[in-house]
Formats: structure tokens, sequence, C-alpha cells
């Protein structure tokens, strides 16, 4: 997994072992343990790793009113029971705009407004709750409504 993972050396002074992964992938997903030998006494620790992936289709750069489809998944081994997703912090209804799939979202004909924050929860049948979040940018016109724009002769318009 190298060159991925460290371990702090200054940290393993002051009885830190912790291993950094950067960045995760989803082949990393797994359980993991450290064995810790000092002198005759031998400590031990285990630690599963989920990974969860949000992915975009076509991949980005999206063009304002294509479809796009983001895609939520996870490694964890119980059912998915349900998927919501989120914009700027507030959920996101189905509609016939926004097409909800098992752990995905269509948007039909995504819009400016549409770019931001996206964040998916998934609820699982151990009653486990995962989420990630993904920075969806789209390219297209951000200008004025109308496309109408006056300006005084002599003067500058943008």
């Amino acid at each position: 997994m190298r060159p991925r993972v460290s371990v702090q050396d200054s940290a393993l002074r002051n009885g830190d072992f912790s291993l950094r992964i950067d960045p995760v992938r989803n082949e990393d997903a797994g359980l993991y343990e450290a064995r810790v030998v000092y002198n005759t006494e031998v400590q031990s620790c285990q630690v599963e790793l989920g990974v969860i992936t949000v992915t975009l289709s076509p991949p980005s750069p999206v063009i304002e009113n294509e479809p796009l489809l983001l895609s939520c998944n996870s490694s964890h081994q119980a059912s998915l029971v349900e998927t919501c997703w989120f914009h700027d912090g507030h959920l996101v209804p189905t509609s016939r705009t926004f097409c909800s799939l098992h752990g995905a979202i269509s948007i039909l004909r995504p819009a400016m407004s549409d770019a931001g924050s996206w964040y998916c929860q998934l609820r699982y049948s151990d009653n486990k709750i995962i989420s990630a979040m993904y920075n969806l940018q789209i390219l297209g016109f951000d200008g004025p409504a109308n496309p109408v724009v006056y300006a005084a002769a002599g003067s500058a318009a943008d």
C-alpha cells in the first residue's frame, strides 16, 4: 500500500500506533490488526475499515441541462434499506427532475442551482447509517434570467 500508508514515528513514543491511509481506495476496505510488542508484553487491536464512494456519471465537468447520475456505494455487508440525498443541507424529494434509484440519484436536467454540496445517506438492515459528501460542479450560464442588458452609451457593458 506504499506510498499511501504512513505511521507517525514521533507518535510511537507516546503510544500512538495510528495508521494513516491517504487516499483511501475501495480495495482498502477490510479488517486491520495492530500488534505491538514492548519488552515481554504484547498488545493488539483490530479495526474494520469501511469505504463509501460517491461517483458521478458522466465524469466531471457536468454541463448544464445534460443528464447526470450520482451513485453512492458502501462496503458495508448488510442489505441496503434506504438511500436519502441532501443538497446544500436539504432533503431532496424524488420527482420528475430528481429520480432516486437504488443508492443513486439521477438529475435529468441539471441547472446551475444544482451545483454545490450533495450528501448521500445510506441506511442498512442492521440500522447502520453511512454517509458521504460530493461537491458537484456544473458548467453553464449563470447570468440574468432576462437576456436583455441595457447600458448607457459611452459606458462599458458586461
